[in-house]
């Protein structure tokens, strides 16, 4: 009890989220899942900017372009390999143009293109999968680090450790590969999920570098008890490029 005081606010904004999302999943439809995530993403690339420090006005418009443009074109994740030729392209030519501004049409804008295609690809159980992976690695990581964990994970995020890192992983592993069981056999699901846990570790710790390198405890303030909206999708932006990676090239 004392602990669900102790975090109130962040559970209740949890589960209000993940409540959200299951309404989007059951209702299952394209052009609700493509204006939900491009809300979702517009918003986190606004934050983006700001860790970046590449707050510039036109780059917020090309973002709209662009998440517009998914929405008929059948293919996001070759929208990103396209805009990173475009810009190379504009770089080549202005020599005032400078490569940190394309660091928001990295991230997130790649993990966001790559979820929503694989929502096309595979339908909105693999999003279910990838939600859960992620969610067991996180409370995985959670309860075993806060039970065991002694042994420090690295600087960039001191709270996290080996432990729970490890048990973060193995729950997430098991869990996942029975929420794979839909799309495929048990022994992909398992090195999917494997690798999709993994990843989004990294996921975490890499936008708790760009926080500590930008100085700010959150990325913003939008979501009660977590922060911004980068603080509650980073382990699913590195997720989501992996899971439908590897979907295709096992499946």
């Amino acid at each position: 009890m004392s602990a669900f005081s102790e975090n109130k606010e962040r559970i209740v904004t949890g589960f209000s989220i993940l409540g959200v999302a299951f309404v989007i999943g059951f209702i299952d439809n394209f052009f609700l899942m493509w204006a939900v995530f491009g809300v979702v993403y517009l918003m986190a690339f606004k934050e983006a900017e700001k860790l970046f420090g590449v707050e510039k006005d036109n780059l917020f418009v090309f973002a709209i372009i662009l998440w517009l443009v998914a929405a008929i074109y059948p293919y996001g994740d070759d929208l990103f390999v396209l805009a990173g030729v475009a810009y190379a392209s504009a770089v080549a030519y202005n020599k005032e143009l400078k490569w940190v501004d394309f660091l928001p049409f990295i991230y997130p804008t790649a993990g966001m293109l790559f979820m929503l295609t694989m929502y096309q690809e595979y339908g909105v159980l693999s999003l279910l999968w990838l939600l859960a992976v992620v969610g067991f690695t996180d409370v995985g990581a959670y309860v075993v680090g806060k039970s065991i964990g002694k042994t420090p994970f690295c600087q960039t995020s001191p709270n996290k450790t080996m432990e729970g890192v490890v048990g973060g992983v193995a729950v997430a592993t098991i869990m996942g590969a029975l929420f794979g069981l839909p799309i495929v056999d048990f022994a992909t699901g398992f090195i999917v999920s494997f690798a999709v846990a993994v990843v989004s570790i990294f996921g975490d710790l890499f936008e708790s570098s760009l926080k500590r390198a930008a100085g700010v405890k959150d990325s913003g303030n939008v979501l009660p008890g977590h922060g911004g909206i980068l603080d509650r999708i980073d382990g699913y932006l590195f997720g989501g490029i992996v899971m439908l990676v590897l979907l295709r090239g096992l499946v």
